[in-house]
């Protein structure tokens, strides 16, 4: 999910060249991210509500900048609606304000993503291309070499099997985002910090509150924030806050941010905003970076920082999901770039992953899911033991489809062939089979791997996500052969980590008032 304009905005008013830079490689990876993997990434039109005709000129005019700005990577167009084809399209959009009254809408183009299962398709795509790729995994300390100091490698732990070992390379990418700063000083314990961590918080709503194919931006609320309320995986998702943090692994949302949240998006919707309506909330943690050889240390950007201060050590950090291929990816672009320029490498090609297909999305059509829903059923075993068919419903069918690409036949051959065809939350389309193809195939290696890593389950209903579990373990205790006490400690680790959302259920009351 992108906020381009946002960043757009501040380069035109503040001649940022930064900000404007962040913008162009946005809107150039942007298509290409839909074109490489199409069954994960969408175009979804925004809507920007005005309460006054200056408003609709300005934000028309600015959105209209934003496309010139895209050029050939343009999606759609944006244009303005009137209000009442405005209500029509967005149908819980308020009419009112507070002393105000809408105008109309500018709506323009942003690429949505699904990004749990772009980040599997990643490392699964890399396996693919002949990566070696580990996961619950950590580096230990550095192996230098003894005459130059120069970083050779590294001592790494097996956290599902306690061992360690060492493995040697050319050059180290140190790709650890808000934890890149603890990777540095392994190597030099006197390393500056680069990270300034921030804190963005968001919010799951009922389907309900915004129409499945249109999102809500407000670029500036009445304290110069930015809030959204955009459809996601069948549920809407709202945020975003922006406030300084600690590094945690288990970052928590405070209940003021939440309700910050649920009040902004208030003042421009004509439903009741509850607190008991709220699914999940979370807090992230984005790695704003500060370049260390830079004099000027006060110039914080969003966008990403590539540098070698320790030699053999290439740090990539910073920037956004949405310009994954030159930033997160272990191949990416700019941290290639460099590590070939550390070790002196001599590469067989130029970058090839500006054209280069994810798995899954080779050959995939928004109209691929007819096939599971033609040929496949669910085969479900009841509470007696009793195995029956179930069918393979529209819904199901699209969310694999979505999720796993030309791959979700094989799900689907899994919920049918060994009767793993049950949902396992009630009101969600993910699948028992989801489990057991994830143990198999992509590295699914705990419970947290399943609900937060492999779907969103945990981010889209954290009480869903916490009925959920007993299945799932017992599915991934078969796959992966645990005992009972490997079983117990899965359950209490992932009822841990679902006590750091915020739903509704298992928020903290004091007085009658959430705290």
């Amino acid at each position: 999910i992108r906020l381009g304009v946002r960043y757009l905005e501040k380069a035109v008013f503040n001649l940022d060249y930064g900000q404007l830079k962040l913008v162009f490689h946005a809107l150039e990876e942007r298509k290409q991210v839909i074109e490489n993997a199409p069954h994960l990434c969408h175009a979804l039109p925004c809507m920007t509500p005005c309460f006054n005709w200056f408003e609709v000129v300005y934000y028309w005019m600015g959105l209209k900048m934003y496309d010139l700005v895209a050029g050939r990577h343009i999606l759609h167009l944006s244009r303005y609606y009137s209000v009442q084809e405005s209500i029509e399209l967005f149908p819980t959009l308020a009419r009112k304000g507070k002393d105000k009254s809408l105008r109309g809408t500018v709506v323009y183009y942003d690429g949505q993503m699904n990004d749990s299962r772009l980040n599997v398709g990643l490392a699964c795509s890399a396996a693919l291309a002949g990566a070696a790729v580990l996961n619950h995994a950590e580096v230990v300390s550095f192996l230098k070499d003894e005459g130059s100091e120069r970083i050779i490698g590294a001592k790494i732990r097996d956290n599902l099997s306690g061992q360690e070992f060492e493995t040697y390379a050319e050059v180290v990418v140190n790709a650890a985002g808000p934890f890149c700063d603890s990777v540095r000083k392994m190597a030099n314990k006197n390393a500056q910090s680069m990270i300034c961590p921030s804190s963005g918080v968001h919010v799951v709503l009922p389907d309900y509150y915004s129409p499945e194919g249109m999102g809500l931006i407000v670029p500036k609320t009445k304290d110069g924030r930015v809030v959204f309320m955009l459809p996601w995986l069948g549920r809407t998702v709202a945020g975003t806050t922006d406030s300084n943090t600690s590094i945690t692994a288990l970052p928590e949302p405070h209940e003021d941010e939440i309700q910050f949240i649920l009040d902004a998006i208030c003042d421009y919707l004509n439903v009741k905003v509850r607190r008991t309506d709220v699914l999940s909330a979370w807090s992230g943690i984005r790695p704003l970076a500060m370049d260390p050889t830079a004099k000027n240390t006060e110039s914080i950007s969003r966008d990403h920082v590539v540098c070698e201060d320790f030699p053999g050590l290439v740090t990539i950090t910073g920037g956004k999901w949405t310009t994954y291929r030159r930033i997160i990816f272990s191949m990416a672009e700019d941290a290639v770039n460099a590590a070939i320029k550390s070790g002196k490498l001599s590469p067989r090609n130029e970058c090839i992953t500006g054209n280069l297909r994810l798995v899954g999305g080779d050959g995939w059509e928004s109209s691929s899911f007819t096939v599971l829903a033609q040929q496949y059923v669910r085969m479900k075993k009841t509470h007696g033991g009793k195995v029956v068919p179930g069918v393979m419903d529209t819904a199901s069918a699209k969310h694999l489809s979505h999720a796993y690409g030309t791959l979700a036949e094989r799900v689907a051959t899994i919920a049918q062939n060994e009767t793993l065809g049950k949902r396992l939350a009630h009101g969600y389309p993910y699948l028992e089979a989801e489990v057991a193809y994830c143990a198999r195939n992509e590295y699914c290696e705990s419970a947290i791997d399943f609900i937060a890593r492999r779907s969103r389950l945990a981010f889209l209903d954290t009480d869903a996500a916490g009925r959920a579990l007993p299945r799932i373990i017992e599915i991934l205790a078969k796959e992966h052969n645990w005992d009972r006490s490997r079983q117990k400690q899965e359950m209490r680790k992932a009822r841990e980590f679902l006590e750091t959302f915020k739903s509704s259920k298992n928020a903290q009351f004091h007085d009658g008032k959430h705290q």
